[in-house]
């Protein structure tokens, strides 16, 4: 029985859909005015992960992925550039598609642009201040009044005054709260046209919050069951996303409410600021796109993700382990996997108990164990199957293993290593230590340690 960690109640919870057999999600997708970076990549992997997840467990899913293609940023972007706002979107939509494709990320069945929306979201606001939860400001702007919706601060576990005791009193500005946010931004004359909308409150765009409840609600319907994203966005957007909601339809939004981990780079929070940024790309110009993705899902996805080269390195061959351990099944031999054997009940055990990919890869790496030692290319396939459940191990074995250079180490060099490994665990299993010792020294000799672990043995180059 699936668990889900629901962030509204910060337990895990049973997952019951509204409507039996069918799920919808809903994430926060990209503001595309750059290019992606390693936050987005993880939202991307790790919710995609959950989606294939849901579709195995048979569920027929409608998975929304949006994106903000209007925003303060995009239009400064567009115009230093000098070029037009869709001519900017358009481009780094492109480029979010080319490296979400790089990562195995299939593409949501919905990927709404919020310009296509901007009638849902005057339908939206005009509700609410029809219910007095919205206000015209005194520079024109419609705001949200956040004190007159009761329940607002669930989400993230702070009341309304809490989260006031931070302002700086006396500072409110053109709102009558310090607390209430935008959903109607009055036009400004140095903004170009194509970022301006006529509307009930004269011309203007919408605010970034109003966004998601408009397109959700569009492709979903008021209430559905997964909203996710970054751990970043619980407050505030995820929050004024509730009072938006469920103030206009007086209904529950969402039932279940999941966020991932920060990424983190070498211990420190990832941010233009340190220097320590990384797009995507910079990244897969180093490393291979499915190392990538199989770093990202060795951590659990609510925890932080410490980005680093040598984690990558470690990634790599781990990675090429799982590889090695199916050369002898091609991908297109893949077979079906069985569920009632050992290894499919731990699977699905581990992946039904919060998506716990950890645990999860750990029954991938005992496999490989098993298989390495008997011989027996049924255990590879199984290895296969239940890994491409995760977006892995789609490629032939040779094409992988040879494809790495990092730091020095060619393919050919791996598959060399990866065997001496191999063949001095079933040394040890054969408790003939003294060639297990030998095979250990001979790599040492060669500049390779080895580490072992729970999940097996880990090389570097020293």
């Amino acid at each position: 029985m699936l668990t889900i960690h629901n962030s509204f109640r910060r337990s895990k919870e049973v997952f019951y859909p509204i409507e039996p057999g069918r799920v919808g999600v809903y994430v926060c997708g990209m503001t595309v005015y750059d290019y992606c970076h390693l936050g987005h990549a993880r939202v991307m992997v790790v919710f995609d992960m959950v989606v294939r997840w849901l579709r195995m467990c048979g569920y027929e899913v409608c998975y929304v992925r949006n994106i903000t293609d209007i925003d303060d940023k995009i239009i400064r972007r567009a115009q230093e550039n000098g070029e037009s706002i869709r001519a900017l979107t358009d481009r780094f939509i492109a480029a979010m598609h080319e490296d979400a494709d790089a990562l195995g990320v299939l593409r949501p069945d919905f990927e709404p642009r919020a310009t296509d929306y901007v009638t849902d979201m005057q339908s939206l606001i005009s509700k609410l201040e029809e219910k007095g939860l919205a206000y015209v400001a005194a520079n024109g702007d419609v705001c949200y009044a956040v004190r007159r919706f009761p329940d607002y601060g669930r989400l993230s576990g702070k009341t309304v005054d809490e989260l006031r005791a931070g302002e700086r009193v006396g500072i409110v500005g053109d709102k009558n709260d310090p607390l209430d946010f935008v959903l109607w931004k009055q036009a400004k004359a140095d903004e170009p046209e194509e970022a301006k909308w006529d509307s009930p409150w004269g011309r203007g765009r919408p605010g970034w919050h109003i966004e998601c409840s408009a397109m959700s609600s569009r492709l979903l319907g008021r209430h559905f069951d997964i909203h996710g994203g970054g751990q970043d966005l619980q407050f505030p957007h995820h929050e004024n996303e509730i009072a938006q909601s469920e103030g206009a339809h007086g209904s529950r939004f969402v039932n279940y409410w999941m966020h991932n981990g920060f990424v983190r780079v070498d211990d420190e929070k990832m941010s233009k600021s340190l220097g320590n940024f990384s797009t995507i790309r910079d990244v897969l110009g180093k490393y291979d796109p499915e190392i990538v993705r199989f770093f990202m899902l060795r951590t659990h996805y609510r925890g932080p993700l410490n980005y680093s080269d040598k984690h990558l390195d470690d990634a790599r061959q781990a990675l090429a382990r799982l590889y090695n351990a199916v050369k002898a099944v091609p991908p297109r031999e893949t077979p079906e996997i069985n569920w009632s054997s050992i290894w499919g009940e731990r699977f699905r055990a581990a992946m039904d108990e919060d998506f716990n990919t950890v645990e999860a890869l750990a029954v991938l790496f005992d496999l490989a164990g098993e298989a390495n030692r008997s011989g027996d290319i049924e255990l590879a396939g199984q290895i296969r199957a239940l890994a491409q459940v995760l977006g892995l191990l789609f490629r032939e074995a040779d094409e992988f293993l040879q494809s790495g250079t990092e730091n020095g180490v060619s393919g050919l060099d791996v598959n060399g290593i990866e065997a001496r490994i191999a063949a001095r665990a079933a040394a040890r299993t054969a408790r003939n230590f003294a060639e297990a010792d030998r095979l250990r020294a001979e790599l040492l000799a060669e500049g390779i340690v080895l580490e072992d672990g729970s999940h097996g043995t880990c090389w570097r180059r020293v």
